[in-house]
């Protein structure tokens, strides 16, 4: 703050300053809901992530089983015997 400047000079400042707050807390509550907006997909995506790999899991288990129970072309007999 400069010595010479006038109440008038000093209002503007004061003004401008609390124009520049409203702007950054405009754009601070925006970023909020953006991050929160954001972590509430992330959760859903992992939840649906977690899903997913279960299946698999439950697949590749039934894979295995399936692969293991039936029987292999060179076990069966062949049907003229």
């Amino acid at each position: 703050m400069h010595d010479t400047d006038t109440p008038s000079d000093q209002a503007a400042r004061l003004e401008a300053l609390e124009s520049r707050l409203a702007y950054q807390e405009h754009w601070l509550d925006t970023l909020d809901q953006a991050v929160a907006t954001q972590e509430k997909r992330l959760m859903k995506l992992e939840r649906l992530n977690e899903l997913m790999q279960h299946k698999l899991r439950e697949q590749r288990q039934a894979l295995q089983e399936a692969d293991t129970t039936a029987p292999r072309p060179d076990d069966e007999v062949p049907p003229h015997y």
